[in-house]
């Protein structure tokens, strides 16, 4: 076998070794700082709290891979990066400007089993999308749902008519959706 052939293969146990040893002890710091920071960290609620996870999962992998990276660099990267999610989601529940900066808002879709065309074209959903949304929650037409929300984290809440409620949950507070 030829040796470039072979380096590609295996290249002989340290950097084997090195990858279980750092990828253990990183990922037990992983779980401490995930565990000392709540359930928060890893929502999904909007965007950042999506940032934070992919970020955390790269900085994790650079950690196992990357032979330059040391443990201590590593922690301190995944320390920084739950510190910043932290500062944003306290931030964000104490400062109604800095929680309207950072988080979106949801957007109405559908309204007493009308698309609202405007909306939908606004976030980039096709029709499509709201009525397979509408079928796996098991309705078969717009005629039965009261509203579809867009929610913060991207996925369409579908509310029946008989489920709407006062509709007071709706984005906007927007009255008459149940009936």
């Amino acid at each position: 076998m030829p040796v470039v052939a072979q380096n590609l293969l295996f290249s002989g146990w340290p950097p084997l070794l090195r990858v279980v040893v750092v990828g253990g002890l990183t990922y037990v710091v992983l779980v401490v700082l995930l565990r000392v920071s709540g359930k928060r960290t890893l929502s999904k609620l909007n965007a950042f709290d999506f940032i934070v996870t992919v970020a955390l999962g790269s900085t994790l992998a650079s950690a196992l891979l990357s032979q330059g990276v040391l443990l201590t660099q590593a922690a301190t990267a995944l320390a920084l990066l739950i510190g910043f999610q932290l500062a944003v989601a306290w931030l964000s529940v104490r400062l109604p400007w800095f929680r309207r900066a950072v988080r979106s808002e949801p957007t109405l879709l559908v309204r007493d089993g009308r698309l609202l065309e405007e909306s939908l074209a606004g976030q980039r959903v096709a029709p499509e999308e709201i009525r397979q949304a509408v079928r796996s929650t098991g309705y078969g037409g717009l005629d039965q749902i009261a509203a579809v929300v867009l929610e913060t984290d991207g996925t369409l809440s579908v509310i029946s008519r008989s489920n709407a409620g006062s509709g007071n949950a709706l984005p906007g507070h927007v009255q008459g959706a149940g009936g």
